[in-house]
């Protein structure tokens, strides 16, 4: 599949199969997907420029790299995608957050967007929209289409879990936005879950399954 990132670094896939038991009490669950995000995030963000720079250590001078200055900002999908985003900022603490408030008609299916707050700099930044599920994809398409909206050059989408559907989806709206997630599944059921997925990981996070 073109411009998807499958991760399949032991740890990764360990924490996700704990993510997946229906037995996974909420607060575990929370916990889980914010270590999964520390993990996924160091590669993420792989192709962030460095700079040289001189500095002295307690024993002399050293030339070493650090990160450009390259602006970043994670934008998590409400209400699922906060549990992405602390983990996230555990490592990118420098990073701007914005939010999107999509939800899914369960008649149609079809996302309805009722919430949306970027950093007011957003068109200088590079974009990494969060969220745990990309199921039948509307939710990401339409976040996706808010964030360009800004002039938004280079966004990446990171989830946990992906279906076929809404990889295909994405790609064929949005070609030029890589996917990066934990696992790739078949099929969705009738009422647009991932099978055999995790549940609703926005219930399974805040307990309100």
């Amino acid at each position: 599949m073109q411009n998807v990132f499958v991760f399949d670094h032991p740890l990764i896939q360990h924490k996700v199969s704990l993510l997946r038991d229906k037995n996974t009490s909420a607060k575990e669950f929370r916990e889980l997907v914010a270590e999964i995000s520390v993990l996924m995030c160091y590669e993420v963000t792989r192709d962030i420029p460095l700079k040289e720079i001189e500095l002295e250590t307690p024993v002399g001078f050293a030339r070493t790299k650090v990160i450009s200055g390259k602006k970043l900002a994670i934008v998590p999908i409400l209400r699922a995608g906060l549990g992405m985003a602390d983990g996230f900022l555990q490592l990118m603490p420098m990073a701007r957050v914005g939010h999107i408030g999509i939800y899914r008609d369960n008649k149609t299916l079809q996302p309805i967007e009722y919430y949306c707050k970027l950093p007011t700099d957003i068109d200088e930044r590079d974009v990494i929209l969060l969220d745990p599920m990309l199921a039948t994809g509307g939710s990401a398409c339409d976040a996706v289409k808010f964030i360009k909206k800004r002039n938004v050059k280079n966004i990446k989408f990171m989830c946990l879990i992906a279906s076929e559907t809404g990889v295909a989806r994405l790609h064929a709206e949005h070609p030029d936005v890589s996917i990066y997630c934990a696992a790739v599944d078949e099929k969705l059921n009738d009422h647009g879950y991932i099978i055999p997925g995790l549940g609703d990981a926005g219930d399974r996070l805040f307990g309100t399954k």
